[in-house]
């Protein structure tokens, strides 16, 4: 088994389909498509491409830590209490544990994602 792993920004094998959950969603109607890539730790460390169509919703991180790159596309985040931070096609970030948000997209945006969890 490698340890390095390569990420394919543009997977040629079907994602799966998702939408907002109904408690989380704010506006629009946001679809989802996420090609998961690798998993370690049975689980607990996760990557892969995830794109969301323009809407808005409620984000939660709980006890998860996400590292974001933004391939495509412009979003929005507000943290509760915070002011809107803008994130385009080149930009990198973190959702640290505890996050709690509005995630707004405006532009169709690709992410790559890792994701950590307890």
């Amino acid at each position: 088994m490698s340890l390095l792993k390569t990420i394919d920004p543009k997977p040629a094998f079907e994602p799966k389909h998702s939408k907002a959950m109904p408690d989380r969603l704010i506006s629009g109607d946001p679809s989802f498509k996420t090609w998961a890539q690798d998993s370690a730790r049975d689980g607990m460390i996760n990557t892969g491409v995830w794109e969301a169509t323009p809407g808005e919703s409620r984000s939660i991180k709980g006890e998860t830590f996400e590292f974001c790159h933004i391939l495509q596309g412009v979003i929005e985040l507000t943290e509760e209490g915070g002011t809107p931070v803008t994130y385009r096609a080149g930009d990198s970030f973190v959702m640290k544990p505890g996050f709690k948000g509005v995630w707004r997209t405006i532009e169709t945006v690709r992410k790559i994602y890792v994701t950590v969890s307890p």
